[in-house]
């Protein structure tokens, strides 16, 4: 099972669309994962209609249209892996452990929020992945998506993609 993760993507504030390596990525995914800050109910649209399945939930920047239809935490069972996606996670510093207290029944959480890409596992299994964001990358060198692949209900091949620079 093909993944592909984001989050951040404030369309249209910080870009007009989606760069064209996330949406072929998007077309090509058996699942979709975004971890809210949509901003625009037309970037839920259209991811809606282009992925196989979407999971996915809202951010703190998205209103009350995208609350409406949007969980704040979204679960889902992937192939035997326990999903959670949230936006926030709250600061860095004990992050890891923090969330693993708070999710003791998933595999995989995977956040947004910060703009910054994050991948590390707790004591108890816990995998953490923060995609970045593809259209806002702040402080960071590049704008950001994963993509991953899960196998056996194991979660395998996680790839942070750098984009490049928008012209």
């Amino acid at each position: 099972m093909r993944l592909v993760l984001t989050s951040d993507t404030h369309l249209p504030k910080r870009a007009r669309d989606l760069p064209a390596p996330l949406w072929v990525a998007i077309d090509t995914a058996d699942v979709v994962v975004h971890a809210g800050d949509w901003v625009d109910e037309a970037a839920l649209d259209s991811l809606e209609a282009r992925s196989a399945r979407l999971i996915a939930c809202y951010g703190n920047n998205d209103g009350p249209a995208l609350r409406a239809r949007l969980p704040e935490i979204a679960y889902a069972d992937l192939d035997g892996l326990r999903l959670a996606v949230v936006h926030e996670t709250g600061q860095s510093t004990g992050r890891t452990e923090r969330c693993a207290a708070r999710f003791p029944d998933v595999d995989l959480l995977v956040f947004g929020h910060s703009h910054i890409p994050w991948d590390t596992t707790a004591a108890s299994g816990l995998r953490l992945l923060n995609p970045g964001s593809p259209t806002d990358r702040r402080r960071q060198p590049f704008a950001t998506y994963q993509t991953a692949v899960i196998d056996g209900g194991k979660l395998t091949e996680v790839t942070l993609h750098e984009l490049p620079p928008r012209g």
